[in-house]
This record gives structure tokens, sequence and C-alpha cells, in this order.
């Protein structure tokens, strides 16, 4: 049983309870639908209890749902007012279409992991970060283009939640690219999304931080830079992660050493890859001093190491999400220009929905293209700044 204290004030007078209040002892007070329906109820049970609290292991999706909702008001700089104000409602289960498709709710995955990152405690890190990556594998195994797409396209304009967008793209292209291209055995498989989830675990406010930045580094903030990684394998061990697998590529994440894979230890060969992730989606996010870098920029920055050769891993990379990656923007030989939705047979045919046609204005309904065919081929990659149209992630998703 895992109390947490809860607002009074936030509970819905009038409407179903979405999880069990218990006492401050774990006593149950009220069962998860129960309505309450005036103060004077909830004063007795107050009286009862000492404190409301609610068991997070028992509530699960539901209280993590609207804490959820609570870190997006206090990322969108809401009126405190607002904040304190918000009820927990039935809503606060979660969105039900995403529940029912089985697709992931993008958003709060988003603010979940943030969480985790930004507090990470030693009473239950090891066991929600392993929830995270389980729930982020099952979204990779079952739809890779789809998932691919989510996160690249979030990663093309996040800023706010930048250190957590960052940790599930990366995360995924290394499970992806080690289990389709390199063959991996899954156990190592599932070891490489957790040290790639937890790489910058030391500097996750810091780093989102930076994404909104526009004033130079510090000294401090270069030195918290420079030593985060072995900052953060320290902070997993306090944690209670003892793999030695995964805190080696935790450490060595940030290592530029060029050679083939065979040549290192396990821990290492997981690093090199994490790093060849790492720089691609670093390349494609934006920060507040610059828009994002073209993908065929970023792809080639993962596919030539540092004596400028080709890398192993950069290369395994490139193979498998190919030269566009599902969420990026590309202009057609046609001139129209389109997102990838899917990878294609080879690396330069993916699929394409076109949201722009050869005048420049939007399409209205998104028009899918095969780019194998010569009249649709792919011509050059488009910034997502310069695509002057909103595109709603959900719209894209039920293309794939």
């Amino acid at each position: 049983m895992h109390l947490v204290a809860l607002n009074i004030d936030s509970i819905q007078l009038g409407h179903p309870l979405p999880f069990a209040l218990r006492g401050a002892d774990g006593a149950l007070l009220a069962h998860k639908g129960y309505v309450i329906r005036n103060r004077a109820e909830l004063d007795v049970l107050l009286a009862r209890g000492l404190q409301l609290c609610v068991d997070t292991d028992e509530s699960g999706d539901s209280h993590r749902a609207y804490l959820a909702q609570l870190q997006q008001m206090l990322l969108s700089e809401n009126p405190l007012g607002q904040i304190a104000s918000m009820k927990i409602t039935a809503a606060a289960q979660g969105p039900q279409g995403a529940a029912q498709s089985g697709l992931p709710d993008w958003a709060e995955l988003q603010l979940h992991a943030t969480q985790l990152l930004r507090a990470p405690s030693a009473a239950d890190f090891p066991r929600r970060l392993q929830a995270l990556r389980e729930a982020l594998a099952r979204h990779c195994q079952q739809a890779p283009d789809a998932t691919l797409l989510a996160l690249v396209y979030l990663s093309a304009q996040e800023t706010r939640l930048y250190s957590a967008t960052h940790a599930l793209l990366v995360a995924c292209v290394c499970m992806v690219v080690a289990h389709e291209t390199l063959r991996w055995p899954q156990e190592r498989v599932d070891r490489l999304g957790q040290a790639a989830l937890s790489m910058n675990v030391a500097m996750t406010a810091l780093q989102d931080q930076l994404a909104q930045q526009t004033q130079p580094l510090t000294a401090a903030q270069v030195q918290s830079i420079q030593g985060h990684a072995e900052h953060s394998e320290a902070q997993l061990r306090q944690l209670g992660v003892a793999d030695p697998a995964w805190l080696e590529a935790v450490r060595h994440h940030h290592r530029r050493t060029p050679g083939p894979l065979s040549a290192r230890s396990e821990g290492q060969q997981m690093a090199r890859l994490i790093q060849r992730a790492d720089v691609f989606g670093a390349r494609i996010a934006p920060r507040a001093t610059r828009p994002p870098m073209a993908v065929t920029a970023a792809m080639q920055a993962s596919y030539y190491d540092e004596e400028r050769q080709v890398d192993e891993a950069g290369a395994a990379l490139v193979k498998t999400l190919g030269v566009y990656p599902p969420g990026t923007f590309v202009r057609l030989a046609s001139q129209e220009v389109g997102v990838v939705l899917r990878r294609g047979a080879s690396a330069t045919t993916p699929r394409v929905a076109v949201v722009l046609n050869r005048d420049g204005l939007p399409t209205g309904e998104m028009i899918p293209r095969d780019t194998a065919q010569s009249g649709w081929k792919v011509s050059a990659p488009v910034a997502r700044h310069a695509v002057r149209v909103q595109v709603q992630l959900p719209r894209l998703l039920a293309l794939v």
C-alpha cells in the first residue's frame, strides 16, 4: 500500500469517485464509484480518517491521470487559482478512445515519463521505470511505425517536456533497431530500453530548462552537462539499479569511440547504439535558440562516426528507420508536401500522407502517396516549422 494525501477541495461533490478513499491509517472510507453528495458527508469522512488519502498501488491509472492533468496545468503556467480549484472527475481515468483502441495517450505518457525522471524515488523507481519500458516496448512491437511517427512528430516540436520525450524517442529507436536489424536477444533489448530511458536521469530538469533557455550556458550548467552520464549512473545505483550492463551503458552513452560493435562489451554496445540514437533525436528537436535540424542531416550525423567512417550502430539505425523516418515532412516530385506515415520497401520510399498541394495550400483531407512511384518520389526533406498547417497527431496515426 502506498498512501498519498489528497486535497479534499479537489473532490467533486455529487459525482462518482474515480478511486477509493482511505484514511491516513489505510482504512477504507469510501469505495470507488461512491458519490459524496455534499460537504457535510465529506467532513464526516475526514473526521473518521483524520486525512483523506489515495492508495496509488490500488488506484493505478486513475490517480496518475489526475496528477498528469495537474502537471500539464503547471507546465502551461495556468493561474494558481485555476490549478487549486481543479476537481477529480471520472475523466481523470484517462481518454476512453485511446484505451479502447489500444493506442497510447501520448500526452499522458510524456507527463508520466517526466514525473518519473524528474523526481525519482528509490521506493518505486525500478518498478515504475519497468512499467514505462514495458508500455513503450509493447507499442514498439505491436505498431512500430505508429510509435516512431508519434515520437518523431512530438520531438520535432517539444520544448517544455523535452527530456522525457527525448528519452522515449531514443528508447523506442534503440529497441526497434536492436530487435529488427541487430537481432539482439529480447532480454538484452529490454535492458537497452531501460538504459535509454534512464540515461539522463541526473539532468532531466536541466535538459527541460536548456531547451527553452536563450541565455548562454552558465559554468555550473556546463559542469552538470559534462558529468551527467557518471552522475546518472551514480543516481541509478542509489535508486536500486544493480544491472552492470545497464549501468555501464548509461555511464558510457556519451563516449565517442569509433569502431565495430563486436569489439565492445555488452554495456558498451548498448551505449554506442544509445549514443547514435541520442545524436539523431537531439538534432531533430527544437531549442529556443534554433529550429530543429533537417532529418537528413540528423540521420547523416548518426550514420558517420567521429572519423567520418560508416558507423555500425548508425548504419543499423538508418537501415531500420529509413532516410525519412515516420513523422518527418518531405517534398515529393509532384511538389506536394507530406508527412511520412510508415517505412517503405527501401530506405528512400516511405508511405506518405500529403498535407499541402503543389500550390502550397492545405489539402483538407490527407492524401496517401506511395513514394516508390516515380511521380511521387521524395525529392527533399522539409523542416517542420516550414509547414504552415496544423496536422493533428491522432489523424496521422489513424492513417498508418
